[in-house]
């Protein structure tokens, strides 16, 4: 009974942080964090994405498919949180997908606080996604 108690402890304290290491935000969460300057927004779409549906209030662009490669991409991010690793960092794409693996990406680099909205902004089996949530977007012409 008690190796039973002990194995089943281990596996929920194994799956909590599991799952603390990839934090999710849904999209009001994210919008009320952005306004309330908690966290650095990054669309990590690409310009005809930014262009085609603009982009979330608030958010930084860097297109993941960065020139320089992912290396590139970090660097483009640490430029946008002054150079910290520990700032908190919200990544949103059009459905989750693509943010799931940079926010791995990051967090192997060194990120501790990387948050992915993880119904990005056209919706996902998460949520109706951050455009028909009604949140703030503005369009990019001059951003993109």
């Amino acid at each position: 009974m008690n190796f039973f108690r002990t194995s089943l402890c281990t596996l929920l304290l194994a799956c909590s942080a599991a799952a603390s290491a990839n934090p999710d935000l849904t999209a009001p969460e994210a919008a009320a964090a952005v306004s309330a300057g908690k966290i650095t927004l990054i669309d990590i779409r690409t310009p005809p994405e930014w262009k085609e549906t603009g982009v979330a209030k608030g958010a930084q662009l860097i297109n993941m498919l960065h020139p320089q490669g992912a290396p590139g991409f970090a660097n483009a991010l640490l430029d946008k949180v002054n150079g910290d690793r520990n700032a908190p960092i919200a990544l949103i794409c059009r459905t989750g997908n693509r943010t799931t693996q940079v926010q791995r990406y990051l967090q192997s680099q060194g990120f501790t606080q990387v948050y992915n909205v993880k119904e990005g902004m056209a919706g996902s089996g998460a949520g109706p996604g951050w455009i028909k949530r009604g949140l703030p977007v503005e369009g990019c012409s001059a951003r993109c």
